[in-house]
C-alpha cells in the first residue's frame, strides 16, 4: 500500500466529503430572487433562457413536463415558467421568430421570476438559444386554477410553495 493511504487526511477524506454533501443536502438550494411580476398584457417583453430533457436536474423525469405530457418541439413547443405568472397552458408567440409555446412545465430557478424557459431537443440548440430577451405576443392565458390544482399537492418543495402562495394572492384561491 502506498504511504499516502496510510495518511490521517486519506482517511478523512471521505469522511469530510460525506459531511459537505450531507449539508448541502439539508440546506438545499436557495431560491431565486424574488420579481414583481410583469403587468398581464398582451405583449410582453420577457428574459428567455432555454432548457433541454437531457439537462442534469431534467434526466429524472425524462420528456415529461411538471403537467404530465410529453415535452414538444414543433408546431406548439413546450415551455416552463412560475405558473402564478404565466399559468399552465398559456400559449405565446415569440414575435422575432413567429415560434409558438404553450406554458407546460416549471423549474426551480423560475419561480418568483420573469423568465420563461424554452424547451429545446438538444443541448446544443439550448446553447445556442441560450439568454435572450424577447417580445411575445400572448395568445391564450392559461387556467390558474388548473396550474393551483397541480401545485398545491406539491407544495413541500419551496419553489412550488411560492408558486402557490403567489396563485392565492393573485387569483383569490
Amino acid at each position: 500500500m502506498p504511504a499516502c493511504d496510510k495518511s490521517p487526511m486519506r482517511r478523512l477524506l471521505p469522511v469530510a466529503l460525506g459531511a459537505l454533501l450531507l449539508a448541502g443536502c439539508a440546506t438545499g438550494r436557495k431560491l431565486p430572487d424574488y420579481e414583481k411580476p410583469l403587468a398581464r398584457a398582451p405583449v410582453q417583453q420577457v428574459r428567455t433562457t432555454a432548457y433541454t430533457h437531457t439537462e442534469a436536474d431534467h434526466i429524472e423525469h425524462g420528456r415529461k413536463t411538471a403537467a404530465g405530457t410529453t415535452l414538444r418541439r414543433g408546431g406548439i413547443n413546450s415551455a416552463a415558467a412560475d405558473w402564478s405568472r404565466w399559468p399552465l397552458g398559456t400559449k405565446f408567440q415569440l414575435v422575432e421568430t413567429g415560434e409558438v409555446y404553450e406554458v407546460d412545465d416549471y423549474g426551480w430557478a423560475l419561480a418568483g421570476t420573469n423568465t420563461i424557459d424554452l424547451y429545446q431537443p438538444t443541448r446544443g440548440h439550448m446553447n445556442r438559444w441560450g439568454v435572450r430577451r424577447v417580445t411575445i405576443e400572448i395568445l391564450e392565458w392559461g387556467d390558474p386554477q388548473s396550474s393551483y390544482a397541480i401545485l398545491k399537492p406539491r407544495d413541500k418543495h419551496r419553489h412550488v410553495k411560492r408558486m402557490v402562495r403567489q396563485l392565492e394572492d393573485r387569483y383569490a384561491l
